[in-house]
């Protein structure tokens, strides 16, 4: 949307992996530095981990990107909450091995001939496994088991375990002490300095076209490192949200207000439900110690809109439960016009009473006050009248 505006040939900061934007921090080439020597070992496992967002797989495909095709046959897998059998199956597809219908023994055999033909034709394999946090223990045992493979005194399979920061807690574990002992090199990758950040936005613009349009001023890097902390994908995902501000508002300078602006109303827009404010009635006190509701404006004008309006109280300031009931009155109950808590309960039990009293008298007849009714019949060639009864409906007097 704002490429056209600041004349940029692309999307300087998607959040998609790019080994195009790789970005060769002292973090980064360090990271990277293990991963081909590693490489050139051909055995054993190397062991990256970093914090979400530090750009581990941006690595990974970098590295990938680099290898010939010719030397190196390279798996990638990602999807990691798996069992055991399905990480063999899922290597398998990874290599493109067939290894449908094949139980256990078979998806072993199948993997081992493929990686003994690839080695015979002078090649080697290589397999990089993404989201290693995630692996069971029985699906890392696995891996360690692949890497028993050998041709003569060669390796058939070296492994690349990518992981977040637990991974590294995991592999303390007793039980992955056979594999920690075939690790070659583990390297963990951290964020940004904020001189490191600076370059990587600058880096990222420049990949695009950038000709210091828009331009971000000093404060504006500040207010950047601050929030995202030099993780790589918090600094791509404020700097598009920067980028898109500055079109919308037609600058040409990024500032350091801006970025407090942008910054509210990501925190805003990821705040939790329990954060946010909820509104609610209010309660005050009278002084007869009874809670009475106070609305507000909004509550007062739904209540206006609301078809159904309650009575208006009367002027009197006594308890209307307390009064003999006139016969014009008995029919309904009136509420109060005070709030004390012993006339609203009276009045309650009152109307609740003649409610119920109401009821029973309507619910049993009245006797004796039959009228007779003919139906007209035909009988024998004459109309005939039987003699029918039913109740007439009578007005019943109301009990107070």
């Amino acid at each position: 949307m704002y490429e056209s505006f600041f004349k940029l040939r692309g999307k300087p900061f998607q959040l998609n992996p790019d080994p195009a934007f790789f970005y060769g921090s002292r973090g980064h080439r360090r990271a990277m530095a293990y991963l081909e020597y590693g490489l050139h070992q051909s055995e054993g496992f190397i062991v990256i981990t970093g914090e979400v967002g530090a750009g581990k797989t941006t690595i990974v495909r970098s590295l990938l990107e680099q290898l010939d095709p010719e030397r190196v046959v390279a798996a990638n897998i990602v999807s990691t909450q798996i069992d055991a059998n399905d990480m063999l199956r899922m290597v398998a597809a990874a290599f493109g091995v067939p290894a449908r219908n094949l139980d256990k023994a078979g998806l072993l055999l199948a993997i081992e001939t493929y990686l003994v033909s690839i080695a015979a034709a002078g090649k080697r394999a290589l397999l990089v496994v993404d989201e290693a946090q995630n692996l069971t223990p029985s699906a890392v045992e696995e891996l360690r088991m692949l890497s028993n493979f050998q041709l003569e005194d060669h390796a058939l399979l070296q492994s690349f375990l990518v992981g977040q920061p637990e991974f590294r807690d995991i592999m303390q574990r007793a039980e992955m002490q056979q594999l920690r002992q075939r690790v070659i090199a583990s390297y963990h990758l951290g964020p940004l300095d904020a001189e490191e950040t600076r370059g990587y936005i600058e880096h990222r613009l420049s990949h695009v076209g950038w000709t210091d349009d828009p331009i971000f001023d000093a404060g504006a890097y500040t207010g950047i490192y601050a929030y995202s902390g030099g993780i790589p994908r918090k600094i791509n995902t404020l700097c598009d949200r920067l980028m898109l501000a500055a079109f919308l508002a037609e600058r040409h300078v990024v500032s350091e207000n801006d970025v407090r602006e942008v910054i509210d109303e990501l925190k805003e827009e990821f705040a939790s439900a329990q954060a946010r404010p909820v509104h609610t009635p209010h309660f005050a006190t009278t002084g007869e110690g009874a809670p009475a509701l106070r609305l507000d404006a909004l509550a007062l004008e739904r209540l206006r809109c609301s078809p159904r309006r309650p009575p208006a109280l009367p002027a009197a300031t006594t308890c209307n439960a307390s009064r003999p009931a006139s016969p014009a009155s008995s029919s309904r109950c009136r509420p109060p016009s005070t709030s004390s808590a012993s006339c609203w309960r009276r009045c309650a039990a009152t109307c609740r009473r003649r409610t119920r009293a109401n009821e029973r008298a309507l619910e049993q007849p009245r006797a004796g006050h039959l009228r007779r009714r003919r139906a007209p019949q035909l009988h024998e060639g004459r109309a005939h009248h039987p003699v029918s009864y039913t109740h007439l409906t009578l007005p019943t007097k109301r009990i107070v």
